[in-house]
């Protein structure tokens, strides 16, 4: 009942001050008797608000915007132990309010003034613009009759002074002066072209867009001191034309690749993005890259064989296998081409492959692909340590080819921050005892999940996760082989320790920023042993003849191992993601395109 005496109350305090200040209007003037406009300076809106008590403004400015001076204002007052009354504004608000509208209305004008103008020199710069395209479309371009070399523009350096023929896309455009500036890309480099007369006044040119093709003539000559583009030349064109056009626009291709687009867009769009400069770059450098392994292969006396795809037996785990019908079998996409490798060194001696492998990891870290690029090495009568030597140089020396190369090392630059660069390893590698890694990482605090969820210690016989592997690798800041695991956390067939058979002849090696880049092992070597693994393991050895018969047929200690090309690439090319360092990249839920 109070409640509803109290609401009364405001109400019946509200209309007597709407009735005594009509009054007060009605003294000052004739014609003033008009219903009022609310402003309330907490709860009002000068945007949503309809000036009604039950919609009030918030300031009288706002009023006076939306409904002129010449209105009457009750401002809601509040005072302590009171009802909220509805009271007029003061004189001197409402003639400061009245200035603050006049400068308001003033903005207003010109702004509309200004819009005017801009709409009216819009629609003449328009109509000049179509008049010009129109007159554009007159003028026709006649080849000159004189012959021009067709060549890439990886040759232009040695064909300057001469009339060439070049087709590429258009990677950047410049319309300035009169004259048109196009970057034209090929594949193999990039050329500064230009445009003058008539060759930059046709409709083509008019509305040419980014990565259009197209044909261009026209001599090649040195840029003088003080201008720069690539290769230090440019392209005086004496004619053109397009072979395709691209569109603009909404679907402009800077719009399909724009760094705003959400990853997910992005990686729909890979078929373009891989045409920006960095994609390709990481493209480029990833063919030298191979083209350096192959070559320090050949150095060290390995053979290249090339094992299948399509198996029926596991590596590393049947959870991350990719199975599938093979005409009524179950067969696999291989995880490892390790086992085949094996077969091949009684007849061809040491062996390596450039391979894919797939992975069925449900992994969205930045270092895991569902399909990879595998350089995969076994070699025959080593030791671990040997093992270890060869994965170093092998490493070591495809790197310093790659950077002895001016133009692979001008990419590979290209790619650090400015004033940064990357820096090759030293040899030796450190080598790390996995007992040393376990007393590292406890010694610096780096702990692992416990099963309660509370972090803790780690223990021998851990799985060492990535993280803390790489947050290892990143404060020692240099190459490890992490080696000699324990048995029971590594695959059946690595070869135990002599003396140590808790332990394997194992090692991961762990680069800074990237983490683990090869895994390897010596091989078990005696049969006996091996049909053990096969047991302990739960593997059905009968699919594994093949491989058994390698220890049957005259067995020899041998070891080998994987190196994942694209964490390489990572680690080399100062990339956060493995996926960058694809042409198409493969991961959970992403197959396309």
């Amino acid at each position: 009942m109070a409640h509803l005496l109290a609401k009364t109350t405001e109400s019946v305090t509200a209309a007597l001050s709407q009735a005594t200040a009509a009054l007060s209007l009605d003294k000052e003037s004739p014609d003033a008797a008009v219903q009022p406009f609310y402003i309330d300076k907490t709860a009002g809106s000068d945007s949503t608000g309809a000036g009604t008590i039950a919609s009030p403004y918030q300031t009288l400015l706002g009023a006076y915007i939306a409904h002129g001076e010449n209105i009457s204002v009750l401002e809601k007052t509040t005072k302590e132990g009171e009802a909220d009354t509805w009271e007029p504004v003061s004189a001197s608000a409402e003639k400061k309010q009245k200035k603050a509208l006049a400068g308001h209305l003033q903005k207003q004008a010109r702004q509309e003034e200004l819009k005017k103008r801009q709409d009216a020199e819009g629609t003449a710069k328009r109509e000049a613009e179509l008049a010009k395209l129109e007159a554009a479309k007159g003028i026709v371009l006649v080849e000159p009759a004189s012959p021009a070399a067709r060549i890439k523009i990886r040759q232009t350096v040695e064909k300057r002074g001469e009339r060439v023929r070049i087709f590429g896309w258009v990677h950047r455009l410049r319309q300035q002066g009169g004259m048109t500036f196009i970057v034209l890309r090929d594949g193999t480099g990039y050329l500064q072209c230009v445009l003058t007369g008539n060759l930059s006044q046709t409709y083509d040119a008019l509305t040419l867009t980014l990565e259009s093709t197209i044909q261009i003539t026209g001599t090649i000559a040195a840029l003088p001191d003080g201008k720069t583009a690539p290769d230090g030349h440019e392209l005086t064109a004496d004619w053109w034309t397009v072979v395709g056009k691209a569109p603009g626009g909404e679907e402009a291709f800077l719009n399909q690749v724009s760094p705003e687009r959400a990853p997910d867009a992005l990686a729909d769009a890979r078929h373009l993005v891989i045409r920006g400069e960095t994609s390709s770059t990481i493209l480029k450098v990833r063919a030298a890259l191979l083209k350096g392994f192959r070559a320090t292969y050949e150095n060290l006396g390995l053979l290249e064989v090339t094992p299948p795809c399509m198996v029926q037996t596991q590596v590393e785990g049947g959870s991350t296998l990719f199975s599938f019908d093979y005409y009524g079998e179950p067969a696999y996409l291989t995880q490892s081409s390790q086992l085949y490798l094996e077969t091949c060194l009684p007849s061809l001696g040491d062996v390596f492959c450039i391979q894919e492998s797939f992975r069925a990891e449900k992994s969205h870290t930045r270092r895991h692909l569902s399909e990879y690029t595998h350089i995969e090495g076994e070699l025959a009568f080593l030791d671990f340590d040997g093992l270890m030597s060869h994965i170093e140089e092998l490493i070591c020396s495809t790197i310093d080819s790659l950077l002895a190369d001016p133009k692979t090392k001008a990419l590979i630059d290209s790619l650090w921050p400015k004033g940064e660069s990357f820096t090759p390893p030293s040899r030796p590698f450190m080598r790390m005892d996995y007992r040393d890694a376990i007393k590292y990482l406890n010694e610096h605090n780096i702990t692992r999940p416990g099963e309660d969820g509370v972090d803790g210690p780690h223990v021998v016989g851990d799985d060492i996760a990535e993280a803390a592997e790489r947050k290892m690798t990143d404060q020692i800041g240099k190459p490890i082989f992490l080696m000699k695991f324990p048995m029971e956390i590594k695959s059946f067939y690595m070869q135990r320790c002599e003396g140590d058979r808790a332990f394997t002849e194992s090692c991961d090696l762990l680069m800074p920023n990237v983490g683990e880049i090869v895994g390897g092992s010596m091989r078990i070597f005696d049969l006996p042993e091996l049909m053990a693994a096969y047991v302990r393991e739960g593997i059905d050895s009968k699919p594994y003849y093949w491989y058994s018969d390698q220890r049957k047929y005259g067995t020899s200690p041998h070891g080998g191992y994987g190196l994942g090309v694209e964490r390489l690439l990572a680690w080399l090319l100062n990339r956060h993601t493995v996926r960058e360092c694809s042409l198409y990249p493969r991961w959970t839920g992403r197959a396309t395109p």
